[in-house]
Parts: structure tokens; sequence; C-alpha cells
């Protein structure tokens, strides 16, 4: 079993800011690919995704809570997950 570390505490003040995210008008499906897709069509639907992610209020924030979680899936604050990933290596690289 995995353990997540750096979630944000269960209070409605670490969450709240997700009610201003341009995200809640979209199909969450834009965010997170289906089983299988793979290829141009993955690409084709991540940057859809980070286009909606781009006008976002809360981008900068969803993107810190992504790397904090560890988010294993999806596209969160504008990065895909092979971003995400990318990311993370570097900032553990610098530190």
């Amino acid at each position: 079993m995995s353990v997540q570390i750096g979630l944000p505490a269960p209070r409605i003040e670490e969450w709240e800011w997700q009610f201003e995210g341009a995200c809640r008008s979209a199909d969450p499906e834009l965010f997170f690919h289906p089983e299988g897709e793979r290829g141009a069509a993955r690409r084709r639907r991540a940057e859809a995704a980070k286009a909606f992610c781009a006008n976002c209020p809360v981008a900068d924030l969803c993107r810190e809570r992504s790397l904090d979680a560890r988010e294993p899936f999806g596209v969160w604050g504008g990065l895909s997950e092979d971003e995400r990933s990318q990311m993370l290596t570097r900032r553990r690289r610098a530190a």
C-alpha cells in the first residue's frame, strides 16, 4: 500500500480554492485520459485540458497542490502526468 504525503489538511480553507477552478465547467474526461489512450489522441486531449488551465484563476495553486500530493493521473494546473514527474525530479535534484 502506498502512502500519500503532502496532502493538505481536511479543512475547507485548504480546499475551497477549487470552487474557482475553470475546470468546474468542463467535462472531467478532458483532464483524465481513458485507459489505452496513446499518441496523437492523448496529446490533443492533454493540450485541450491545458488550454482550459491557461485561463484559470487558480491554476498556480492547483499545480502546486498536485505536485505536493504527487497526483498520479490527469492534467492539473496545466501540467500533464509526465510534466509533473519531470518537475518533481528537477526539484529533488535541486534540493
